[in-house]
């Protein structure tokens, strides 16, 4: 069995496709959907809300993972959860108290994770790095798709690994260069143009489980 999941990002998908280009994932054995919600104020983009989440919670019943990447998650998570988010990550810097609103969204039931930026340093979460279920790393700054892929983060994976933590690795992942990231210790691999940026989105999701 493979012990890496693998987590296509609808950011890169084609919209004009949704239905058929979720189930073309979903079918070759994606174990999530990754989507990021910008607001363009924490991040200069704007991508997603919850109509979306409920969109393609009507498609397919797989695992949803929304990252937030907004100024004010404490407001907007609960309207992703009706929406059907399963997992949702939020940032550091846009939460004055992460501890309640860590405490409010596993009152939920939701898999709660945080998000760190690649400038972010571990110390800024340590105090809450054992109240969440997994630690997403940022390998790009986020805020836009199809960026190169930054090595540096990758340092913060080995820290986390020795604490027993679940990490996810999210930016410019590609065929290329997740065998080095599985390596240093990564248990979810989110891919946007290195899935849906190919001409068979349900064969780049196969060869990216055959690397687990």
């Amino acid at each position: 069995m493979n012990s890496i999941m693998i987590a296509p990002s609808i950011l890169s998908c084609d919209f004009t496709r949704l239905k058929e280009e979720v189930e073309k994932v979903v079918d070759a054995g994606c174990d999530m959907l990754h989507i990021d919600v910008m607001d363009g104020h924490f991040v200069p983009n704007i991508t997603f809300g919850p109509l979306l989440v409920s969109a393609i919670r009507r498609i397919t019943d797989i695992p949803l993972d929304v990252h937030l990447m907004i100024s004010d998650p404490k407001f907007y998570w609960q309207s992703f959860r009706d929406a059907g988010a399963s997992m949702i990550s939020f940032h550091r810097e846009a939460v004055k108290s992460p501890k309640d609103l860590i405490d409010d969204m596993k009152k939920s039931e939701i898999t709660v994770g945080f998000a760190l930026n690649p400038a972010t340093p571990l110390e800024d979460i340590q105090p809450f790095i054992q109240l969440v279920d997994f630690i997403l790393v940022m390998t790009v700054v986020p805020g836009f798709g199809g960026q190169k892929f930054m090595e540096e983060p990758l340092k913060k994976i080995k820290v986390l690994k020795e604490m027993g933590i679940t990490i996810e690795i999210d930016g410019g992942i590609k065929l290329s260069n997740a065998k080095k990231v599985i390596e240093y210790g990564a248990d979810i691999l989110v891919s946007g143009t290195g899935i849906f940026g190919q001409s068979d989105p349900g064969e780049a999701v196969r060869r990216f489980k055959l690397l687990g």
